[in-house]
């Protein structure tokens, strides 16, 4: 499994982030993205979306996730975009640096426990 995160959007973000096409295993993606969408939710709350970049804000070309997909042939590549919706962008209020760490800790749990039982 591939993670890379940045911020922000609140975002759980699949490939491909270049093109409209979708990968082949992209339910497979789909599914095993919602076990950690469900416990980064579950935590405190906070609401993310889970898709690809092009679905959810634009094309993204250039994406590490997506070259850990096509080139590196990783099969569960992700792209967390943290904390918050734009309100304060990417100057993070500090009180929101915990919990931010909380929820996104425990979607990675959740992540890499499900992977687990796919192997």
């Amino acid at each position: 499994m591939y993670l890379t995160f940045h911020s922000y959007s609140q975002l759980l973000l699949v490939p491909w982030g270049y093109s409209r096409q979708k990968p082949r295993d992209y339910d497979d993606l789909l599914s095993l993205g919602m076990k950690g969408k469900q416990a980064l939710e579950a935590t405190s709350g906070t609401e993310y979306k889970i898709g690809t970049a092009p679905d959810l804000i634009y094309v993204a070309a250039g994406g590490s996730d997506d070259w850990a997909k096509g080139g590196a042939e990783i099969k569960y590549s992700y792209t967390f975009e943290l904390r918050d919706t734009g309100k304060t962008g990417f100057a993070l209020p500090s009180n929101q640096i915990i919990p931010t760490g909380r929820e996104t800790f425990n979607a990675v749990k959740a992540l890499a426990l499900n992977l687990k039982g796919l192997l």
